[in-house]
């Protein structure tokens, strides 16, 4: 083949990939939304973050029957997510609770992800363990603790007295 034609069809190859990829973005723009619900698992009265890409608008809401109607606010100026925080229900029985997000109003796109709610999922705040210690486990603990450091002080001193 000549140098000429190769570069042509070069030529043509790369036309064809920058017109791909200018069709690209707007492929995106149009994609479905995704949501999440973090954590997916959680007690009654724990609190849970909602948050929703690829709405294109400012304004959006979820719903659950765990916890009611949430309005969700942009996370940035292009509003290209939209977040909110949401607390359950103190007396919501266990089981798996759908949340409906929408985009926008009435009649916007929609997405539906599940919460689970359980009476032995994690709480938030000060690690979800405190209130449940006994009194001998903290002093285990802190025997424990004493211990590894009279042993690294021991081990320190053996070594800095030279031997006879």
């Amino acid at each position: 083949m000549s140098p000429t034609r190769n570069r042509h069809r070069l030529i043509g190859l790369a036309a064809a990939t920058l017109v791909a990829a200018a069709a690209a973005p707007v492929t995106l723009a149009h994609a479905a939304p995704s949501a999440t619900v973090s954590p997916i698992a959680v007690a009654p009265g724990g609190r849970v973050a909602l948050n929703i890409t690829g709405c294109g608008t400012k304004t959006g809401r979820a719903t659950s029957r765990a916890f009611g109607d949430v309005q969700l606010t942009p996370g940035n100026l292009e509003a290209s997510n939209l977040f909110g925080g949401a607390t359950v229900y103190n007396n919501t029985p266990n089981g798996s609770y759908p949340v409906t997000f929408e985009c926008g109003g009435a009649g916007g796109q929609q997405v539906t992800v599940s919460l689970n709610v359980t009476s032995g999922a994690a709480r938030g705040g000060l690690g979800g363990s405190v209130d449940s210690m006994s009194q001998g486990e903290v002093a285990v603990g802190g025997a424990l603790v004493a211990a590894a450091l009279g042993a690294g002080v021991w081990v320190i001193r053996r070594r800095t007295h030279p031997s006879a």
